[in-house]
């Protein structure tokens, strides 16, 4: 009863429309991540919501608006540190390795990444004036990207009902938490680069990460999980942070993935991805429709996520 009455009132928040704004605080992740998100905080905000964004003084992208309020926290990270841990992955994950080394190479980059960008979510915990304010505050729900797990951490931290706004999850955690079948015959699981067309071989690898994800998932949210122990005074894993969830907004098409069944509380939102720019020329606009035309032609199917 009590996770029906926190998600009718997530989904009241949320709905567009005339009514009673809510206050809503928004953990987001840096980065472009953060300019997905922005487009609908600003709508929030719009529609007559108290819109609180968290940010670290050090980011991405992440500027004050008029639309919403911006509470900053202090943090012990460089630019220059994020954009250096940043550069490392992406250089690794353009190296091209046979299996399984590119799946040990990006694994181990991968949790270099996450512990550097944690920091910034211990640092939040660690300021207390920022926690005071938060807890005195009096807000009705956290909206939050899930990738680093801060956002379900500090909701957890203060009993509020979250919604996790997000475009994926690795280790096909944003199926399993909400336990919803994903079949290992055609969904391919991250690292094997197989498509929904797979040999018999490339079935048994398939299975072979499968029994791995949550594994080397534990070991990309090892800080998170401890952290979280912590902070709650509790043990505390991995599927826990993630089933308190009361709503996954999940922003890409259903028909542009794989067809699997989905929970109740999750819903996909389309594909707001990137920020907004102005419209092509004409004559690129022609350029591309061709493009596009010489793809299906020759039976490729192109999809903007």
């Amino acid at each position: 009863m009590a996770l029906r009455l926190c998600c009718a009132w997530i989904f009241i928040l949320l709905l567009p429309g005339p009514s009673d704004g809510g206050k809503l605080l928004v953990v987001p992740m840096v980065g472009s991540h953060w300019l997905s998100m922005q487009q609908v905080v600003e709508k929030l905000s719009e529609k007559g919501h108290e819109v609180v964004v968290l940010m670290p003084e050090v980011s991405w992208q992440m500027k004050a608006a008029q639309a919403y309020t911006v509470k900053t926290y202090p943090v012990t990270q460089t630019l220059e540190e994020l954009d250096g841990a940043f550069r490392e992955y992406v250089t690794t994950n353009l190296q091209d390795r046979p299996f399984p080394l590119n799946v040990i190479a990006q694994y181990n980059i991968s949790v270099h990444v996450f512990s550097t960008f944690f920091v910034q979510c211990k640092d939040l915990f660690s300021s207390k004036e920022t926690l005071q304010y938060l807890n005195q505050s009096g807000f009705d729900a956290v909206l939050t990207d899930p990738v680093f797990m801060c956002g379900a951490t500090l909701a957890n931290y203060f009993s509020l009902p979250f919604v996790f706004f997000m475009r994926g999850f690795p280790c096909n955690l944003h199926y399993e938490a909400p336990q919803c079948p994903s079949p290992l015959s055609y969904a391919p699981r991250l690292f094997t680069f197989n498509s929904d067309h797979m040999t018999f071989f490339q079935r048994v690898e398939n299975a072979l990460v499968s029994l791995l994800e949550l594994q080397y998932c534990n070991g990309f949210y090892q800080d998170a999980i401890k952290l979280s122990s912590e902070v709650l005074q509790r043990d505390v894993s991995l599927l826990d942070l993630m089933n308190s969830a009361s709503i996954w907004l999940l922003r890409y098409d259903f028909v542009f993935e794989y067809v699997r069944p989905v929970m109740p509380n999750m819903v996909f939102v389309g594909g707001i991805n990137c920020a907004q720019k102005k419209p092509l020329p004409k004559t690129q606009q022609s350029q591309l429709i061709c493009f596009g035309c010489v793809f299906m032609t020759y039976g490729f199917q192109t999809a903007c996520r």
